[in-house]
């Protein structure tokens, strides 16, 4: 026997017919119907709201497992006792043919297509919206007392329940000092949230037939590469959002970075080093989605923002949301960032981070991301078009990787993540959700689309969990589950977390060597590092001091031990703190490298020292030019460009390139350097030959 199998989207975007006849009976199918088909081995669950106007029906449709909510119902009518429900545009002309009861409760039938019937009946009752709104009853004085408990200045939330916002409010404060209230306008960082817009953009390009998730990256960016040459050649749009590239996070390269553009910083992946193979295991990654952004740019021909504007903010009405947090303060209601230190809640600096754009720089407020959550719970069509296709939508939240994560409470299955989506089960309920966090904010986007439900909360702390716990209160609240004290249980979860970092803290020492020194005056670690991958870092000395600087970054430097240094607190920004850093000396004793283990996932970064710049300046270089006497032989110092050459009878020009102090290697012979020699005066004496058996000395001639 042939099985039946239901199309994909059971009312995709058509129009659907209820063929009724006789008006006399519209007041009694007025209101909520919430039922289901009887297919084999399941129940589809379909709900219709219906109201009159002028002696006319209309209504609308949805069917939460296909996440479609509010599907537009068009010539209604009713005859005496029979219903008649055709939908048109679907393959086998599926009709839904049914009886009103007699106490007008029920309407119960049959479901027809292509040739198959199978039972329908649909129950009269509250609209899960009004029910949504009656099971938040007192919620507000939760949020008020959770909050406060979190220590936590502000939170907004909206809650979205078949495809309309049944509740939403701010609570505490936006800005502390000046005591303004966060309300549903109040502007919010959403940090990593704004993935999921990434790849919603992407998704309306493979609709367009624009973008392929499957074929490598190098399909549109040519010259995309990683430093695995097999991932380089294989990665796909779908590998860069599901953080699935081979790469750890590496995110000290964007943090902060002001300096470089987007194109630099997706080039300087070449030369990050990988943890694991392409698709081998879940590794979150930012810089794979600004690569996915960059990709967005080149295929639409203008930057990631534009797109975003054109295809999410413009057709939703998102009128508030903004890409940087420059444009949110010039706003009449936006939050300031506030971060726990040292035991209390404090404001803090905004960090700008359009540089990661498609990662997580969108900034927004509870009103613009309900109508985003309303389009993710399957309303696709805005003003009578469709801003993304059902097929695709679906695609977007469909589990493709297996993080790996452990299952913590029974009540919240493993997660898996889509395409800028985490998924996993909510005390039996699939939840499709991504947090956000950024210095100072916090975001957190759930979706429970099989009881089209959606909650998006904001807060101005940086990201400790409270979101998490409102969410799930609300939804045990709203789905009628028994209760849990979240709130008591992610509190002292926390100060468990603080009381193990409070005495960690404390035994920090003991793992340090004591008796030992620097090899080095302090003045020989100054000097700008460089690292492929992550770019320049700068020590600094300040009189007896050293300063080490990343990204604009800075933190005092002290001795640990031998030629390890720490980093250690700057109260403006403590990104850096208890970094520590491994000076190398080079085979001449010079302070040649330092490594850090900027990515713990690999092995330590290593920076290379510049040479000093103007050894590269051929204003500066004009003083080592000229001919020098070695035994009796006329070596030529020339220039070539910005390089100096050498030159002796007999033999070929020899590269000099660049090395520490005033002291250059020779191309291509290892262990051979030139060291010029110069007197009080400034005036260049000599040039010394450095080999491995010996040094020779070139006096300059006059």
């Amino acid at each position: 026997m042939r099985r039946f199998r239901l199309p994909l989207r059971l009312v995709c975007l058509v129009a659907i017919a209820l063929v009724l006849a006789s008006p006399s009976r519209a007041e009694g199918v007025a209101g909520h119907w919430e039922g289901a088909i009887e297919l084999p081995g399941q129940k589809l669950g379909i709900t219709v709201d219906l109201s009159v106007a002028d002696g006319a029906l209309s209504g609308t449709m949805g069917v939460p497992a296909q996440q479609l909510a509010s599907v537009p119902l068009v010539n209604c009518a009713l005859s005496v006792d029979a219903v008649k429900f055709t939908m048109q545009g679907i393959p086998g002309d599926p009709t839904f043919d049914g009886k009103l009861s007699a106490d007008g409760k029920t309407i119960a039938g049959t479901f027809t297509q292509g040739g198959q019937s199978f039972p329908f009946s649909l129950t009269a009752g509250a609209a899960a919206a009004e029910k949504t709104t009656g099971a938040l009853d007192g919620f507000d004085a939760v949020v008020t007392k959770t909050i406060a408990d979190w220590d936590t200045p502000g939170v907004a939330i909206a809650i979205v329940r078949d495809g309309k916002v049944v509740w939403a409010n701010g609570f505490g404060k936006r800005d502390v000092a000046r005591d303004l209230p966060v309300t549903t306008k109040t502007l919010f960082a959403i940090g990593s949230t704004t993935k999921a817009f990434t790849t919603f953009v992407m998704g309306t390009l493979v609709d367009e037939g624009k973008l392929a998730w499957d074929v490598p990256v190098r399909t549109y960016l040519p010259k995309f590469a990683l430093e695995d040459p097999v991932a380089s050649e294989h990665i796909t749009p779908r590998d860069l959002v599901t953080h699935r590239s081979g790469l750890p996070r590496h995110d000290l390269l964007w943090y902060n970075n002001t300096t470089m553009s987007r194109d630099e910083m997706v080039a300087h992946l070449a030369h990050l080093p990988p943890s694991a193979q392409l698709r081998e295991k879940f590794q979150y990654n930012n810089l794979m989605f600004l690569t996915a952004g960059q990709l967005i740019a080149k295929i639409t021909g203008g930057p990631w923002e534009d797109a975003v504007r054109a295809r999410i903010f413009e057709p939703l009405g998102m009128t508030a949301s903004n890409f940087s947090v420059v444009d949110s303060q010039k706003s009449d209601d936006f939050a300031k960032p506030y971060d726990r230190r040292d035991e209390k809640t404090v404001e803090i600096p905004f960090r700008d981070i359009t540089g990661i754009s498609a990662a997580g720089a969108i900034n927004s407020n509870v009103e613009d991301l309900a109508k985003w959550a309303i389009v993710q719970l399957g309303q696709v069509k805005v003003a009578g078009k469709d801003v993304i296709s059902a097929a695709t939508l679906a695609e977007l939240h469909r589990p493709q990787m297996v993080t790996g994560d452990p299952q913590l409470r029974p009540e919240i299955s493993s997660a898996s993540y889509a395409l800028g989506w985490f998924v996993d089960s909510y005390r039996g309920h699939i939840r499709v959700h991504h947090g956000g966090a950024i210095d100072g904010f916090g975001a957190f986007v759930c979706l429970l689309p099989n009881d089209g439900l959606a909650i998006v909360s904001l807060e101005n702390k940086s990201y400790n969990g409270v979101l998490n716990v409102l969410t799930e209160t609300a939804i045990d609240r709203i789905l009628g589950l028994s209760p849990i004290d979240w709130s008591a249980d992610g509190l002292s979860k926390i100060k468990a977390g603080e009381a193990a970092a409070k005495d960690a803290k404390a035994k920090k020492e003991t793992v340090r060597r004591t008796g030992t020194s620097p090899a080095h005056a302090l003045a020989e670690y100054a000097g700008v590092y460089e690292n492929e991958g992550y770019g320049p870092a700068t020590v600094r000395i300040d009189g007896t001091a050293l300063t080490f600087s990343y990204n604009g970054i800075e933190a005092p430097l002290s001795h640990w031990h031998y030629e390890v240094f720490a980093a250690g607190k700057n109260p403006k920004d403590p990104v850096l703190e208890d970094q520590k850093i491994l000076f190398r000396t080079d085979f001449k004793g010079n302070v040649s490298a330092f490594e850090a283990a900027f990515e713990p996932a690999t092995d330590p970064i290593v920076f290379k020292k510049r040479p000093d710049a103007r050894l590269s300046d051929p204003a500066y270089l004009g003083r080592f030019l000229g001919r020098y006497d070695l035994a009796s032989q006329q070596l030529t110092i020339g220039l070539k460009g910005n390089a100096l050459t050498a030159t002796l009878p007999g033999q070929p020009t020899y590269d000099l390139v660049p090395d520490l102090g005033d002291e250059f290697n020779i191309k291509g012979l290892t262990g051979y350097s030139a060291r010029f020699v110069v007197d009080a005066k400034g005036s260049v004496t000599s040039v010394q030959l450095i080999q491995p058996e010996g040094v020779f000395t070139a006096k300059k001639i006059e």
